[in-house]
């Protein structure tokens, strides 16, 4: 437990170590799991790098002039192999930075222990609890011995960001800018500006197109059934597999499990996402209709309560319930433990068991994001596409700050189209160019945008 008093000393305990950690005027400069992992660590770094071109790239453009020298960025974003190329690529850029992640069972903790070892303050360690985890991101506040305070955030879910509002409203009036990395985030961004109680200008990087209908979409269709195979062993083909929700994160799950063979059926309530998943030849029906035949079922819905009591009492032994959104609430996990938390035992490290009126039901990374629980999250190619559009965003806030209210911005469509040129040549793509003559006639110059800021990819 900890003892929250931000003045004195907190105690953190955990069963795998006990440690008296910091107040702010007591600087701790990591906390990880296991500082020895940094080799390790180093080793899949450099091996991500070169699947990162877009991060790459920027450092090459970027380094000499320095654009982010002044910035102390604080980060809350899953500490992985590929958060680790984003960390030493604003570090490339000119910023001090400190960091957090953003989910307690994401973290990658050789990916930790490599930054650890790299002088960059980071707080981080797969399987905290969520005062550890609260600890965490209160540390990457105050930078240094001397204790300056953060002037720039970049967030991914809102913890960091609510954190500093709702805590530290004080220290809002020397941040420059935030960005923010998820779908959940950017609600709650929105709901703010709505609401007055956005202190400082945001960029929505979720909603870049080089973001969403890359990371969200091609990312989950390669972690979402990866996260499942490594988790349970399961065989999926031939497995009816319920997935909760079609938007770009339903669209890459949904075709995951396709590709492994399995029968999809999705669940929606938007008619335009269901409409696209019955052209794409899914079959979309209400989950208490299916839920009873159900191998599998996972939310991508960036809701809450979309698996409930009721579904649970109709599921079947062995069902594999999970979660591919950024918050464990999407299944009413406070219900399964309330009534059913006396039958839970472990099988493996997020993987758990509760009988529910004599049915198994297997539970994996406690509701929480599945693919980085108990998986290692998106490939890195993908990830670059996404971590170069919060680069450009960092820059961008921390460069231009006053040309900014307080309210929530989009990163304009020519960034968009940089980040995917980023990523061509290392993939072997080619692009054609327009003459002047086709630039012309269909209203756009040669060398971009390419499409009105209303196009839908």
């Amino acid at each position: 437990m900890i003892k929250d008093n931000h003045k004195k000393n907190k105690y953190i305990c955990s069963k795998n170590f006990i440690t008296i950690m910091a107040t702010e005027t007591h600087y701790i400069p990591y906390k990880v799991k296991d500082i020895s992992l940094a080799d390790w660590g180093r080793k899949e770094i450099k091996l991500a790098e070169a699947e990162m071109p877009g991060l790459m790239a920027i450092r090459e453009e970027y380094g000499p002039s320095q654009p982010l020298k002044g910035a102390r960025i604080a980060g809350c974003l899953h500490m992985t192999i590929q958060t680790a190329v984003l960390i030493e690529t604003l570090v490339a850029l000119g910023a001090e930075v400190t960091w957090s992640s953003c989910n307690i069972f994401s973290t990658q903790d050789h990916a930790a222990a490599a930054i650890a070892a790299a002088g960059i303050p980071v707080y981080a360690w797969k399987g905290m609890s969520e005062e550890e985890f609260d600890w965490c991101i209160e540390q990457t506040l105050f930078f240094g011995e001397d204790r300056k305070p953060l002037n720039m955030i970049l967030d991914d879910g809102g913890d960091l960001t609510n954190m500093v509002f709702d805590q530290y409203p004080e220290l809002a009036k020397d941040i420059k800018g935030l960005s923010e990395e998820t779908t959940t985030g950017v609600h709650r961004l929105y709901e703010r500006m709505k609401n007055g109680t956005l202190l400082v200008p945001a960029i929505n990087v979720n909603d870049s197109v080089t973001k969403s209908k890359f990371d969200n979409k091609y990312g989950c269709r390669e972690s979402a059934v990866d996260a499942i195979r490594r988790a349970t062993d399961v065989m999926l083909a031939g497995k009816r597999v319920v997935v909760c929700g079609y938007g770009d994160v339903g669209k890459g799950t949904a075709a995951s499990f396709r590709g492994a063979g399995s029968i999809v059926t999705v669940t929606e309530i938007d008619p335009i996402c269901a409409l696209q998943a019955a052209m794409e030849g899914f079959e979309v029906k209400k989950l208490e209709n299916v839920v009873h035949n159900a191998d599998v079922v996972i939310t991508t819905t960036g809701n809450f309560n979309i698996v409930r009591a009721e579904h649970f009492k109709k599921m079947k032994d062995k069902t594999i319930v999970c979660n591919i959104g950024h918050f464990d609430n999407e299944i009413d996990m406070a219900w399964l433990n309330e009534n059913y938390g006396d039958t839970k035992y472990e099988v493996k490290p997020q993987v758990d068991i509760y009988n529910v009126d004599g049915k198994e039901i297997i539970i994996l990374a406690e509701g929480r994001l599945v693919n980085l629980g108990c998986a290692t999250g998106h490939p890195s190619f993908v990830m670059s596409n996404s971590f170069s559009n919060q680069t450009l965003a960092q820059i961008e806030l921390w460069t231009n700050s006053d040309a900014y209210e307080n309210k929530v911005y989009m990163l304009p469509k020519k960034l968009d189209e940089k980040v995917a040129a980023l990523h061509l040549a290392k993939i072997g793509v080619e692009l054609e160019i327009l003459s002047e003559e086709q630039a012309k006639y269909i209203g756009v110059e040669v060398e971009g945008p390419f499409k009105p800021e209303y196009y839908r990819y």
